[in-house]
């Protein structure tokens, strides 16, 4: 499938583990959608009927379930369905899609801070998603240990579990940061480093203005 230039906005929320990237999704989705814009909400890995069942693979069992190569191949299967049956379809029908983590998130979770190598995933993105990327990354940047606080919470809050990712070490998670800072930066015309400390709608605030400065809004 084809995406035709400047068919609908695809705005990628990046980030470690309680950054907020959910939360963000929803208040940009709502303000979108009260400028009265058409928009499509949704994650990965995820975001299409056969996604969601990749994603329990990698989201539930022990954090050493799979290697580094195993992960990196189970998120892109998941990304290229996600693709065609959402995304593409979406941005053709003129339409936001806002994503809760996209490629950005092996690169930084299995090419970088698993050691996988980023040519390895830049490899696999080419032959899934040819040269198919966000029109805006935001990229929320947190310390590791308050985003690890944050997500125990939720999960408590919902009687959960914690999931795969968020039982893996600290310095995992550090490295998981580091990478991600190290992706924004090198790619600045795509990627914007946003500080995700303090409350929701101050970060909601600070999105908006970076949206706003890619894309023709409505006054």
């Amino acid at each position: 499938m084809t995406i035709p230039a400047g068919a609908g906005r695809f705005v990628t929320f990046e980030g470690g583990e309680g950054t907020g990237k959910s939360t963000q999704v929803a208040l940009l989705a709502r303000r979108l959608r009260e400028a009265g814009q058409q928009v499509v909400t949704t994650r990965e890995p995820g975001g299409a009927p056969e996604a969601e069942a990749i994603r329990e693979l990698l989201v539930t069992g022990a954090a050493d379930r799979w290697d580094a190569e195993a992960e990196a191949l189970l998120h892109f299967a998941a990304r290229r369905m996600h693709l065609v049956r959402t995304v593409w379809p979406a941005l053709q029908a003129g339409q936001w899609v806002l994503c809760d983590r996209f490629v950005d998130s092996t690169m930084a979770y299995q090419g970088i801070a698993g050691r996988l190598g980023t040519d390895k995933v830049a490899a696999l993105a080419a032959w899934t998603m040819g040269d198919f990327l966000p029109g805006l990354t935001l990229v929320l940047d947190l310390a590791p240990d308050l985003g690890l606080a944050r997500a125990a919470d939720r999960q408590a809050a919902r009687g959960a579990a914690s999931d795969r990712y968020e039982r893996m070490g600290a310095d995992y998670h550090e490295r998981v940061a580091a990478a991600f800072r190290r992706i924004a930066a090198e790619n600045p015309d795509r990627c914007r480093l946003v500080p995700a400390g303090g409350a929701p709608e101050a970060v909601a605030d600070r999105i908006w203005d970076l949206v706003a400065a890619r894309f023709p809004l409505p006054c």
